[in-house]
């Protein structure tokens, strides 16, 4: 199985109520669970079925992803920095496995 590894783009720095662009992508096979492999037994699914991010422990964004996501999923939002912190990124998958990035983002 591929690796599975999260990548995120943030600016390392920002003015106090700036909005910010954050760029993320989840290297995932995402397995639907409709397909069979060679033998003709169906593959099972596994999907990265949520994704939240949060900044000081507060939520910016929670998304639920459903089997017709792509592989590789690629999630681009903006943010408005509340202060100088940490945002933190995670993706879980089916198997209840947490897939999670943080980033520090200074002030000034």
């Amino acid at each position: 199985m591929a690796k599975i590894k999260p990548r995120v783009k943030v600016p390392r720095s920002a003015e106090v109520g700036e909005v910010i662009e954050l760029k993320t992508l989840i290297s995932h096979p995402m397995e639907s669970g409709q397909r069979k492999d060679k033998a003709g037994n169906p593959i099972p699914r596994k999907i990265i079925n949520a994704f939240n991010v949060t900044y000081n422990g507060e939520e910016v964004i929670s998304a639920t992803l459903e089997p017709a996501v792509s592989a590789n999923p690629y999630i681009q939002f903006m943010m408005t920095v509340p202060e100088a912190g940490e945002i933190v990124f995670a993706w879980t998958d089916d198997d209840g496995s947490v897939y999670d990035l943080k980033k520090k983002i200074t002030v000034g």
